[in-house]
């Protein structure tokens, strides 16, 4: 039965990562897909999709009004596909006034990529081109968002992330569909098991071989040599470059010991449960 795949995350976690991997894997050729072409079908936020199935113009419609008519699309789509929508998702698991889940739920899974946030937090400052006090600000706002335009110019719709524990602790508490948790570290450390355990979850039928082929395709630095020849059309304005280093740890290279302990006080409920402290509240990657 083909299915909705929200492959989910709080930014710059490896969504990407993941996008390219299954773009990789289906696509079954020798060369590797292109960063600018992946063969995933779009973000939740697209205004283009909700206008195309809706037949009416987002912009004129308030943040909230949109919000209302995004699991309405999605579950119209889930009805009629005959194969699986990777769908990209930075929204948090949030709830319409009504009670109803933001995120469509019918054939639904969701794929939850989460990172170190000490890393998230460094990788997102250059992402937004913005220091990182700010980005440590942004994280531990409860009511952050992204694309809140009160003039609708932005090709996206608003996504409410919340604060970083918030998004994870939302996507936890997230009971009406079924969803797989990967951990950026262990995708670097541990890079076969954990495509292996992401293929087995969507219900694909692949071998070691065109898993472990997949993976190497979907390699840090192939991705970062595309952008660096092509362009990357995910890359904000202001940024130097989208695929940054993506190692695990960097954060010791670049947060002071006040910024750190800054974004363990604030998110050490969610770093404990997902092993990125130990019991003293220690970093452990």
């Amino acid at each position: 039965m083909a299915n909705l795949i929200f492959l989910a995350s709080y930014p710059k976690s490896g969504n990407t990562w993941v996008r390219t991997f299954i773009s990789n894997l289906i696509n079954e050729k020798d060369e590797c897909v292109n960063i600018n072409n992946l063969n995933t079908d779009g973000i939740y936020s697209s205004r283009q999709i909700l206008d195309s199935v809706m037949g009416i113009e987002s912009s004129d419609l308030s943040p909230e009004e949109a919000d209302i008519q995004r699991p309405k699309v999605y579950n119209h789509l889930a009805k009629k596909i005959n194969r699986n929508l990777y769908i990209k998702a930075h929204d948090a698991y949030t709830y319409l006034e009504d009670g109803t889940p933001l995120f469509s739920t019918v054939n639904t899974k969701a794929i939850y990529i989460i990172r170190n946030p000490l890393d998230v937090a460094v990788s997102f400052a250059n992402h937004i081109s913005k220091d990182l006090d700010t980005s440590i600000e942004y994280m531990r706002t409860p009511d952050f968002c992204f694309c809140l335009n009160d003039h609708n110019a932005t090709p996206q719709l608003r996504q409410k992330l919340l604060s970083w524990s918030l998004h994870v602790e939302s996507w936890v508490k997230a009971s009406e569909i079924d969803v797989h948790f990967v951990r950026y570290e262990d995708m670097k450390l541990d890079a076969y098991n954990t495509f292996k355990k992401i293929v087995e979850f969507i219900g694909l039928d692949y071998n070691e071989t065109q898993i472990q082929k997949a993976i190497s395709k979907s390699d840090f630095n192939i991705l970062k040599e595309q952008e660096q020849k092509n362009g990357f059309k995910e890359r904000l304005g202001k940024c130097n470059s989208f695929f940054r280093k993506g190692e695990v740890g960097d954060w010791r290279n670049h947060l002071s010991q006040e910024q750190s302990a800054k974004i363990i006080n604030d998110n050490k409920e969610m770093m404990k449960q997902f092993g990125y402290l130990d019991k003293d509240n220690n970093p452990i990657y």
